[in-house]
């Protein structure tokens, strides 16, 4: 068979199956790969006194050579007695008995999944009159080391995060959960890059109508390739109008391990350290670990801190407009004149004042995000401090409207998770241009709609509000504030609905 054959067969999808000839199989898998010089093939002869051609394949950089040279080379290149009865299936049954001392092994029998494990790490062994391969674990261990989290910063707490390869994500989390009820399930996505998903969920907690309907989502993906979480993210949430997270993410395995704790299930993704969670709910985007592992008291004072946070970040500038544009007699006189003498020779009305501040600051915060770190603090100091005192006493903007700037900046910072506090920047827009032309009528129809379409989102048959829309007492110990430990008996009722008590005892 010709190299143009092989490769009309290829692109007609015709060979799937390994042939029993070994020369025919190599000669097909260099012409899949288009003799990619990364891919080894090692051809040899094992047996005595009868010699048997065998090949193995593995990826260069994906695949450990001290695990091959020691559990697999030295093995099989020993006295290997083989008689004119011995037969293939014989050979391959020695070999995995006696020779072969990896972990993991296991049969291929078509080209995609022979593809499929040498490009994963995997070393394959290939023999002359056999139709079957054997696929042995020596995947190598060269990954990031486990670091602490950059996104996710604690006082107190753990101080370990993900990492980019899933089997150290899935074992940071068994460390956290030593239960046999702690149940994984894998999918791979992606026609091209092929992406190991693993889906993590605790047996007899986990709503199974949900778990059932996060592998339907997975499964309906069709696409060429997955490079991180976020593509998943986007393909199986339940509203694609909306500005607002609807699947949660976190780079902390305790984070991770209380979710699942909770009845939720875990999505990760092979090349990412940050792991999905749903269903998620909005009170989730503004609870942080440290908040379980300190007094109760402390806690829930910070988490308000955190909702009035939300509530200044959001509806600071528009109130400013609004006050000083439509309803001067709501502020105090002493206060409304100092306003208006720092306003004094300012060219703009507050909208667009606030406008130009509100993008110059969002602009500033980017450049210091993309620039080198070793010098986007210096950036982020010269936009603050210089540019915004040199903008003041230029007459561009007012004092005042700094103020209300910074505190806006200030405030959007104290989310934990970063998905919503771009939500809150960028709702801040529309709700400056109602209070720019309807005054504090307005934001309040404004913040009136997006209660309603806050309401209105699911995450996975969840209501995205809840506890509060549906208001559910009882798990309103672990929403706006929490309770001390002894109080935090169930788990949200909605969620987990097989098992909803923590522990044997209430």
């Amino acid at each position: 068979m010709s190299n143009s054959e092989i490769d009309n067969l290829l692109k007609n999808k015709t060979i799937t199956s390994l042939s029993t000839s070994l020369p025919k199989n190599i000669k097909t898998i260099k012409n899949s790969i288009g003799n990619s010089n990364d891919i080894i093939i090692r051809e040899f002869l094992i047996g005595k006194p009868i010699e048997v051609p065998i090949a193995i394949i593995y990826t260069d950089g994906l695949a450990d050579n001290t695990s091959i040279t020691d559990f697999i080379l030295e093995s099989i290149i020993s006295d290997f007695e083989v008689t004119s009865d011995t037969t293939s299936q014989e050979i391959v049954d020695r070999l995995k008995t006696y020779c072969l001392t990896v972990g993991s092994i296991k049969n291929v029998s078509d080209f995609p999944s022979l593809f499929n494990a040498i490009l994963s790490g995997e070393t394959v062994l290939l023999l002359e009159g056999l139709a079957i391969g054997i696929s042995t674990s020596t995947k190598s261990s060269k990954d990031r080391s486990i670091t602490e989290p950059v996104t996710e910063a604690v006082i107190r707490g753990p101080r370990e995060s993900f990492t980019e390869t899933l089997r150290t994500n899935t074992a940071l989390i068994r460390r956290k959960i030593k239960s046999p009820n702690l149940w994984i399930k894998t999918r791979v996505i992606g026609e091209v890059t092929q992406t190991e998903i693993a889906i993590m969920y605790i047996n007899g907690i986990a709503n199974e109508k949900i778990v059932k309907e996060v592998l339907k989502r997975l499964d309906r993906i069709d696409i060429d390739g997955i490079l991180e979480s976020g593509y998943i993210e986007q393909l199986i949430q339940d509203s694609k109008f909306t500005i607002f997270p609807t699947v949660y993410n976190s780079e902390r395995p305790d984070v991770i391990a209380g979710e699942l704790l909770e009845g939720k299930i875990a999505i990760l993704v092979d090349g990412t350290p940050f792991v999905l969670i749903v269903p998620a709910l909005f009170t989730s985007f503004l609870q942080s670990a440290e908040d379980y592992y300190q007094s109760a008291f402390v806690s829930s004072f910070i988490r308000l801190i955190r909702f009035l946070g939300i509530s200044l970040a959001l509806v600071a500038p528009s109130l400013y407009i609004s006050l000083t544009t439509f309803h001067q007699e709501m502020i105090p006189t002493r206060l409304l004149i100092s306003i208006y003498a720092q306003r004094e020779g300012v060219p703009f009305p507050a909208f667009v004042e606030a406008l130009i501040m509100e993008i110059a600051f969002e602009v500033l915060r980017e450049a210091g995000l993309r620039m080198p770190r070793m010098i986007g603090s210096a950036i982020s100091i010269v936009g603050t401090l210089i540019i915004g005192q040199a903008a003041v006493e230029a007459g561009i903007v007012s004092a005042a409207m700094v103020i209300i700037v910074a505190l806006t900046a200030i405030c959007s910072f104290l989310f934990p998770a970063y998905g919503l506090s771009n939500s809150i920047r960028i709702l801040r827009f529309p709700l400056m241009v109602l209070a720019g032309m309807f005054g504090l009528f307005g934001v309040f129809v404004g913040i009136m709609l997006l209660i309603i379409h806050l309401c209105s989102l699911r995450s996975f048959g969840v209501p995205y509000m809840s506890p509060f829309a549906p208001l559910i007492p009882k798990d309103q110990k672990d929403a706006l504030i929490i309770f001390p430990r002894r109080s935090l008996l169930t788990r949200p009722r909605l969620i987990s609905q097989i098992n909803n008590v923590r522990g044997r005892k209430n």
